[in-house]
């Protein structure tokens, strides 16, 4: 993906957390929990200009679904290019995630890949997206993120209950992996 498009959209809006595209390897490593081999829902929080969206659709099945959202014009811009039927584009707030996702989806969700920055949120807003993912996801469902530093870890245990962390450190800046698994009486409903 084209780093100047990064470079623009970090540069002009506040919520844009990285001049540079995600590695290859970043992208490899946050979506090593995937199940490719069967139908799928995916949910990304911060899709860019697709790095990971091309990532997924080279590896989903036909009969698998991704939600995309983004809201920096043009990175969304970006999203558009990409001719798939298996996508749906928001170009809202991933805090407005629950009422957006289709009805018949919601707790359905296999898995949520997150980029956006988290520590740009408020605790509030955090806290709601969080709670949100929760319900999004089924049971056994993944929520998946990376991140510049460790501040998540808290937030994700308390949300999830769990929480897995590890590093990539061959990304422009390193990033903090997270995997959150929904277990059991984990709905915020």
């Amino acid at each position: 993906m084209s780093t100047l498009a990064y470079l623009k959209s970090f540069f002009k809006d506040k919520d844009v957390a990285s001049v540079t595209p995600t590695s290859k390897y970043c992208v490899r490593r946050v979506c090593n929990p995937i199940n490719f081999d069967q139908d799928i829902n995916i949910v990304e929080y911060g899709a860019g200009a697709g790095v990971f969206s091309r990532y997924l659709l080279q590896h989903m099945t036909p009969g698998s679904k991704l939600y995309l959202f983004e809201t920096n014009e043009i990175l969304f811009g970006k999203l558009k290019e990409i001719d798939d039927s298996r996508i749906t584009l928001f170009d809202n707030s991933v805090e407005y995630a629950k009422e957006l996702i289709p009805d018949d989806q919601i707790g359905k969700i296999d898995y949520i890949i997150s980029g956006i920055p988290f520590s740009f949120l408020d605790e509030d807003a955090r806290e709601s997206v969080l709670k949100q993912s929760v319900d999004l996801l089924k049971e056994g469902g993944r929520f998946l993120a990376y991140q510049t530093s460790g501040h998540l870890e808290e937030p994700l245990q308390k949300a999830f209950g769990n929480v897995k962390t590890g590093w990539e450190w061959r990304n422009i800046p390193p990033m903090t992996i997270y995997e959150a698994e929904k277990r059991k009486m984990e709905s915020t409903e």
